[in-house]
């Protein structure tokens, strides 16, 4: 009896059993892809495809298309270039505005602030003069 136990023993190795193991979950997985591909072939959808392109329809159809449409127009308007004609008159009113703007400035402008404001510039440009040489390092 005891001879008959240690020969089960003998076959019966962790070796044997893993190619038991192995063979199983091959023959597994070869059901298993097939199961998956016949299925997918047929040509009839199954009732979980049916359930996800209606979902999918219902999604579409509830999407708001025209506000979507509406929001892309109102955005290229806002951030695109405006016709060449608006831009011309915008231009041309610009430079009415300055040239309108400079004749009221020559008319209430006097000698003596013309002279002050030649000097604030003189001394607006010594000042930036100074800050460029300071920055490049060839301070005098």
């Amino acid at each position: 009896m005891e001879v008959v136990q240690h020969r089960w023993r003998l076959r019966w190795s962790f070796k044997n059993a893993t190619i038991v193991v192995t063979l199983f979950n091959l023959i597994a997985s070869l059901f298993l892809l097939y199961s998956f591909f016949s299925s997918s072939s047929s040509s009839k959808p199954s009732s979980v495809e049916m359930y996800i392109k209606e979902a999918e329809e219902i999604r579409r159809a509830m999407l708001p298309v025209e506000l979507i449409k509406r929001v892309k127009e109102i955005r290229k308007e806002a951030y695109g270039e405006p016709d060449p004609v608006q831009q011309k008159d915008a231009k041309q009113t610009a430079a009415v505005d300055l040239i309108s703007r400079l004749n009221n400035y020559r008319s209430y402008s006097d000698s003596g602030s013309v002279k002050v404001l030649e000097e604030w510039r003189k001394r607006k440009m010594e000042r930036a003069r100074q800050r460029e040489l300071g920055k490049n390092g060839t301070t005098i």
